[in-house]
């Protein structure tokens, strides 16, 4: 059903970034779009308090750079993603430090809404939670990458394969692979994070 004649006219990602060239402040409807998911994304690994300056940071770096987006991806919302895992990826000695606090913190006295709680309330056994952490602060930066923006941002694999820059296909292979680690960790028991479970 077409739209009335009278209805505004809602530009996608690429536009956007092509009429950010010209008009600089095309690019705060690209903000208002995709700040809130990216900030979840954010505050998920790294806990809020450092979430607004980050998630701020990755559209600022995507500012920056919005010459450099290829128009034939369609949707800016991996290429966000990518920017934001690289910033993360700066990040990694504090989130490797809070999840070792969080492995040694029993599961009643956990209060942050970081990543781990969440983890936590969606496991099967409380009392597996200190594995799950430490079973996480073990997996690869690629590995942890992938489950996490699907455990949290909830992309799907070709989205992930994008953010990445990595083949669709690798993606499944690494989410098998931490589906495997982590359920030896937790002695058979399933994790049940999101989507990540299947």
């Amino acid at each position: 059903m077409p739209a009335p004649p009278d209805a505004p006219v809602v530009p996608d990602d690429a536009t956007l970034i092509e009429q950010s060239w010209r008009r600089p402040e095309s690019f705060a409807m690209l903000y208002d779009r995709y700040f809130g998911e990216i900030h979840r994304y954010v505050a998920g690994r790294l806990g809020t308090q450092i979430a607004d300056d980050l998630a701020a940071e990755t559209f600022l770096v995507a500012f920056r750079k919005r010459h450099t987006f290829d128009p034939a991806q369609g949707s800016v919302r991996p290429w966000l993603y990518g920017i934001a895992t690289n910033l993360l990826a700066q990040h990694r000695r504090e989130e490797t430090r809070r999840l070792a606090a969080f492995q040694r913190t029993p599961a009643a006295e956990a209060a942050d809404d970081g990543h781990e709680d969440r983890v936590a309330a969606r496991i099967s056994a409380a009392s597996a939670q200190g594995r799950l952490a430490a079973a996480l602060r073990r997996l690869s930066d690629g590995d942890r990458d992938v489950l996490l923006l699907v455990a949290l941002a909830d992309l799907n694999y070709e989205e992930v394969a994008q953010t990445l820059g990595i083949p669709v296909g690798t993606v499944g292979s690494r989410l098998n692979r931490v589906r495997r680690k982590l359920r030896r960790a937790l002695g058979g028991v399933n994790p049940l994070i999101g989507g990540f479970d299947g």
